[in-house]
């Protein structure tokens, strides 16, 4: 019995444990349009509004959340795969009680586990779906395997792309990567763009009028808005302070603009998602997607 199959009678012995979390993608064509930003300054308005988040940070073998929330992890996913940590063990505590996981650098040995480290995996990530209302999955930046993987896997996906137009090119290498492969079910996935780091709200609109356009006429498809966030110096200045801005400076035009993301989010029209499978159908995609 292969890896893969040993993961599907495992996870089939688990499908008691009804997901409970929202899993959303946050993930750019590029480095450095803000993503990581974005999905912290949105689990601070999401906590803020009664809900409890958990950052899954997979883009592994660098630290830009942990660095934002100025929060050093004892442990990562990489030890409690192989050093039998818990899933409680190895989230790590920051702002408002917002939860984080780091991915670490030793998660590129996943298609070499044990059956029992396998088995340790699932039961322990199914517990984290129990867990959180709102699991938030930081993408490495750009299309590489293991971006595409998470992204294929999740039933919400935000896109951030900036005016840059090598961010604009970037974003939709993602997007036609993703529409061109076969596992990819648009009818299940739910993609809203982000426009960051913009002048106006005509310039965010216009940024996605852009993506959407060549989507629609050269993949067929159609993506969603969910809005813009303004460029603002306050989102530097909180980096470099090691704080989420919508804590250290929450009177500022972008922390408006990422509580009005939150507020879309939760209370926005959704397109209906046949079926909600958690981070443990996620995960599992991820490590053992079809060749």
């Amino acid at each position: 019995m292969d890896q893969a199959e040993q993961l599907r009678n495992i996870v089939k012995r688990n499908q008691q444990i009804t997901p409970k979390a929202r899993v959303i993608t946050v993930t750019s064509g590029k480095g450095g349009v803000g993503k990581s930003n974005t999905v912290v300054n949105l689990a601070v308005q999401l906590q803020k509004k009664g809900k409890k988040v958990i950052i899954f940070d997979a883009d592994f073998g660098l630290a830009n959340v942990e660095i934002m929330f100025g929060a050093v992890p004892k442990y990562n996913l990489s030890d409690l795969i192989y050093r039998g940590k818990s899933i409680q063990e190895i989230i790590t505590p920051g702002p408002l009680d917002i939860g984080f996981i780091s991915g670490g650098s030793g998660i590129t040995g996943v298609n070499n586990l044990s059956r029992q480290q396998i088995r340790f995996l699932v039961q322990n990530v199914a517990e984290l779906d129990a867990y959180a209302d709102v699991i938030l999955v930081d993408t490495g930046a750009g299309i590489s395997d293991k971006v595409l993987e998470f992204v294929l896997a999740s039933p919400e996906i935000l896109l951030l792309a900036t005016s840059d137009p090598s961010s604009l090119t970037d974003a939709y290498s993602l997007l036609k990567a993703l529409y061109y492969n076969p596992e990819f079910q648009q009818a299940q996935a739910k993609i809203q763009v982000i426009s960051n780091r913009v002048e106006s709200e005509e310039e965010g609109a216009g940024i996605y009028g852009k993506l959407n356009a060549v989507v629609g006429q050269f993949l067929k498809g159609s993506l969603e808005y969910l809005g813009m966030v303004p460029y603002d110096a306050a989102i530097e200045k909180a980096v470099r302070q090691q704080q989420p801005t919508s804590i250290l400076y929450p009177e500022t035009r972008s922390v408006r603009a990422f509580e009005m993301l939150a507020d879309r989010l939760l209370n926005g029209s959704v397109m209906p998602i046949q079926e909600k499978k958690g981070i443990l159908h996620m995960l599992s995609r991820f490590i053992y997607r079809k060749n």
